[in-house]
């Protein structure tokens, strides 16, 4: 199988790759065999095994490995359906804002956000937005960035609010607002709680809830425990959900850790105390992510600016 002069690639490629073959390769992901991915695009088995060949070729290597009946994308075959899943994502987002237009809807925005940047600018920005445009749907996604930024990829999200990671990232624009803070927070009934200073060996007396392993935050304070040369507490529970850390704290002796600007805005209200204790390192910059390589709504533009307005 000859391969294709990396130096004029993309034009070939453009030339090339129909739009039927991206089709056929995502109902094989789908499906799991070629018959049936075959069937699923009223395509006959020869024709379909004839297309793959032929995108094959367009790419100079081969993408599937056979397992008893089955196929299995290789390496290569991993890249392109993670492109073509962009692909599928654009059409997905281009064929909604189409439809959206012929009904004359002023459409919708789906965006991603992480727990932290709630509170503050992304709220007034939302706020904003929708008073300009009261019949505009919004669709707002929270989670941790790299499910978001897989979303993004996608084309379910149009804007994510968080920390450029993983694969996904390298086709991204990233626009930094701010640090994210950490605090300890407890039940309001808490020992430490209104406690004018507390110290970290204080701290250890109570059972920790915690990030998962390898997640940011949990990254931050596994940091925080080897600066004071301790170990982590036994008994730990581990969830990346804020809300559960603070009904946990709540009816309990426990500490959390969560976002600064969450804390603030609960303590505020009544809900929790934040412990005066000061976590030494802070998450890494978050700010707006999207697509590269993919226009932008009118709605989303007006979003980006909102949420980048100094304040």
């Amino acid at each position: 199988m000859g391969s294709i002069d990396r130096q004029d690639s993309t034009p070939q490629l453009l030339n090339r790759i129909r739009m039927r073959q991206v089709a056929l390769m995502l109902a094989v992901e789908e499906r799991r065999t070629l018959r049936a991915a075959a069937d699923q695009l009223g395509l006959t088995q020869p024709a379909a095994t004839k297309m793959l060949h032929e995108l094959e070729s367009a790419l100079g290597q081969p993408m599937f490995e056979r397992v008893g009946r089955g196929l299995r994308l290789n390496a290569a075959g991993e890249r392109v359906m993670g492109y073509f899943r962009g692909i599928r994502g654009s059409m997905e987002a281009l064929n909604r804002e189409l439809h959206e237009l012929q009904l004359g809807s002023v459409g919708k925005f789906s965006l991603g956000s992480i727990m932290a940047a709630s509170p503050g600018r992304l709220t007034d920005a939302l706020t904003e937005l929708k008073a300009d445009h009261p019949l505009l749907a919004v669709e707002i996604a929270v989670d941790t960035s790299d499910r978001l930024l897989a979303q993004l990829h996608e084309g379910v999200l149009e804007v994510v609010v968080g920390r450029p990671m993983g694969p996904e990232a390298a086709a991204c624009t990233f626009r930094a607002i701010e640090d994210e803070a950490l605090a300890v927070v407890v039940g309001n009934e808490h020992p430490l709680a209104g406690r004018s200073r507390v110290a970290f060996a204080d701290l250890l007396d109570y059972t920790w809830i915690l990030q998962p392993a390898h997640s940011p935050m949990r990254d931050v304070i596994e940091r925080e425990f080897q600066v004071h040369h301790a170990v982590m507490p036994p008994g730990l529970i581990e969830t990346g959900s804020i809300l559960t850390t603070i009904n946990l704290i709540r009816k309990s002796s426990m500490v959390g850790v969560i976002p600064a600007t969450v804390a603030r805005r609960d303590a505020e209200h009544g809900v929790l105390s934040i412990v005066q204790y000061a976590i030494r390192h802070k998450l890494s910059t978050y700010g707006s992510i999207v697509r590269s390589d993919r226009p932008l709504s009118i709605p989303a533009k007006q979003f980006l600016e909102l949420l980048h307005r100094k304040r």
